[in-house]
C-alpha cells in the first residue's frame, strides 16, 4: 500500500477508490426492472379512502370541524387530512402506523386497518390525502419527513 501511495499520491487513490464505489452501487432506475410493486395511481388511494377513511374523515378529507375540540370522552374527533390540519407534521412511518396501528393505544378512538389494508393501499391512501395538500405545505412536510 504505501508503494503504491508514493506511486500514484493519496489523491489519485481517493479517487479511484470513489470511482470504484460508485461503479458498484448503480442507480437503482438504471439497474432494470425491480421485484418492488409498481406505485398504486391516486385514483386507487382515492377509491381506499373513500371506502374506509371517508366516514370519519369526510369525502375531501376536511375532518370534523371540531377537530381540536374534545368530545365528552376526551378523544378528538378526526381531523382533517387535507393539509388544513396537522398530519402534515407527522413522518411518513407516523402516518403509516397510525393508519396500521389506530389510536387506541394513544387514546383516540381510530380503528386500526392492518388487517385489512395492505402496506401499498395504506401509501396510496397517504399519497392521496397528500395531493390535497397545498405545494408549500407537502414542501414543508417533506423537508420534516427527510429529518
Amino acid at each position: 500500500m504505501n508503494a503504491l501511495l508514493r506511486h500514484v499520491g493519496p489523491a489519485t487513490l481517493l479517487l479511484s477508490l470513489a470511482a470504484c464505489s460508485e461503479a458498484e452501487s448503480p442507480n437503482p432506475s438504471a439497474a432494470g426492472p425491480s421485484s418492488a410493486p409498481p406505485p398504486v395511481s391516486l385514483e386507487t388511494g382515492e377509491r381506499l379512502f373513500r371506502q374506509h377513511c371517508a366516514t370519519c374523515h369526510g369525502e375531501n378529507a376536511q375532518g370534523d370541524p371540531n377537530w381540536r375540540k374534545r368530545r365528552p370522552d376526551g378523544s378528538f374527533p378526526p381531523p382533517p387530512l387535507n393539509g388544513t390540519g396537522h398530519a402534515w407534521h407527522h413522518s411518513m412511518d407516523v402516518l403509516k402506523a397510525t393508519i396500521r396501528d389506530g389510536t387506541g393505544r394513544l387514546g383516540g378512538t381510530m380503528p386500526a386497518w392492518g388487517d385489512k389494508l395492505s402496506e401499498t393501499e395504506i401509501e396510496a391512501i397517504i399519497r392521496w390525502f397528500q395531493s390535497k395538500w397545498p405545494p408549500e405545505i407537502y414542501a414543508r412536510w417533506q423537508e420534516l419527513d427527510r429529518r
